[in-house]
């Protein structure tokens, strides 16, 4: 077939778009759902606000060193192709595995279930009913790109920028309120979990900056743009967590803030009344529907660059690109039927929650290969470099490492699980690397 062969076109993606992708992705329910949880593991708001900078700096510099394998490697596929180059096809395959076959998939059916029950504020719905709008939600987006990579790109922005409208609004006018101050600097006593369980909520509403790697090959100027999105992305979330959180404290005491499972919600309506919780709601119908958007369009990516190594069963489909659409339409229709089965099992809470820790094992890996990128590429004056090497990857792999410690820690069960999950992917690997003739073709 003639389609096996094309490459997903060039150019497709600007540099203002990439850094709109980063912060679209990243930007979901967490900011929503995360303050809470971060105050009661900390104890008081000062606490809270300095866990929220802490996740911000291991963020940074995860991202200013997986910036560098970016630059040098600006392929489709992100996290995944940077293994298979730097760590060999296994490595690369575990990672894949868990990204295209369960991770993204899982996600993006969790989205889409929210997406579906936060907009029950405006139509209630019965399980059937939610379940059957989150498959409409995920058929929606998956149908815009399957016609064109423009249009994914262009509901990332639009829906990016929407959902922006509700969270600097509670920014700006809450800098303004007039109870400014109300719940900074206070203590509550009785409550303090842990810095573990802050730090991981923290670090869960950080997480999704890392889905633009996978769009590197489609950029402009990848080597050049990917790393600055990657990093303006990141910088420009982290500002806004930090700003959203100062405002609650503004506007609510330690004590509401920790008894509210909306805080989101409880901001707006001290600052604009009860109407402002259409508002939110929009908010966060939109934020859901963006992080979709970027779930699906990364989980396509990695199988399509599976697919392109020969590392799943039916690898000539997932490698193809339509003549006319030019769009990796097969590896689009594979991550939506996954998306759509677990929106069915109704399981993919507990499936994404048992990969965590693998996930965090190649994501560190990721960081230290800069370590080895050094070592097997010449260096290149025009690309970018991460700076103060090597403190800044080693501050990033050691936040790694302590989550980490923290998962095996609290949730030991956790981790045998999905260490289970990704042993079942290596047998299947070595099953599938038995036939012959199904090599890697572009190791």
């Amino acid at each position: 077939m003639a389609e096996r062969n094309r490459s997903l076109k060039k150019n497709n993606i600007s540099l203002a778009e990439g850094i709109l992708f980063v912060i679209g992705s990243t930007i979901g329910s967490g900011i929503f759902l995360k303050p809470t949880v971060v105050l009661d593991g900390m104890g008081s708001t000062t606490g809270a606000l300095l866990m929220w900078i802490l996740g911000g700096l291991i963020t940074l510099c995860a991202a200013l060193s997986i910036a560098e394998l970016a630059a040098y490697i600006p392929k489709v596929g992100g996290l995944y192709t940077y293994l298979v180059e730097l760590y060999g096809k296994t490595t690369g395959f575990l990672y894949g595995w868990v990204e295209a076959v369960v991770l993204s998939p899982g996600s993006a059916a969790a989205l889409a279930i929210a997406f579906a029950t936060f907009s029950t504020y405006f139509l209630p719905m019965e399980e059937r009913e939610l379940k059957l709008t989150a498959i409409l939600v995920i058929a929606v987006i998956s149908s815009a790109q399957i016609i064109s990579t423009r249009f994914g790109i262009w509901i990332q922005t639009l829906s990016t920028l929407g959902k922006m409208v509700p969270v600097l609004a509670i920014i700006l006018f809450g800098a303004f309120h007039e109870s400014v101050g109300k719940g900074l600097n206070e203590d509550l006593i009785g409550t303090g979990t842990g810095t573990a369980a802050a730090l991981l909520g923290v670090l869960w509403a950080y997480d999704g900056w890392l889905n633009i790697c996978t769009l590197g090959g489609e950029m402009k100027r990848s080597e050049r743009n990917l790393p600055v999105a990657i990093i303006t992305g990141v910088l420009a979330v982290t500002a806004v967590y930090i700003a959203f959180n100062l405002t609650v404290f503004h506007v609510l005491t330690g004590e509401e803030a920790m008894r509210t499972d909306k805080i989101g919600v409880d901001a707006a309506t001290a600052l604009f009344g009860s109407g402002a919780t259409v508002l939110i709601t929009i908010g966060m119908m939109l934020s859901a529907f963006g992080s979709l958007n970027a779930q699906i369009a990364s989980g396509t990516r990695v199988a399509f660059a599976m697919g392109e190594r020969n590392q799943l069963p039916g690898a000539a489909l997932l490698r193809s690109i339509n003549p006319d659409l030019d769009t990796p339409v097969n590896s689009l229709i594979f991550e939506t039927l996954l998306a759509v089965i677990y929106v069915l099992s109704g399981t993919f809470h507990q499936i994404t929650d048992l990969v965590i820790f693998v996930i965090w094992i190649f994501f560190t890996l990721g960081i230290l290969g800069v370590f080895v990128l050094r070592r097997k590429a010449p260096r290149r004056r025009n690309l970018y470099r991460v700076p103060l090497f090597p403190v800044i990857p080693a501050l990033g792999a050691a936040g790694g490492i302590y989550l980490m410690y923290v998962t095996v820690r609290d949730s030991f069960q956790s981790v045998v699980l999905g260490g289970i999950l990704m042993f079942l992917g290596l047998g299947i690997y070595r099953c599938f690397l038995s036939h012959p003739g199904t090599g890697n073709r572009n190791s």
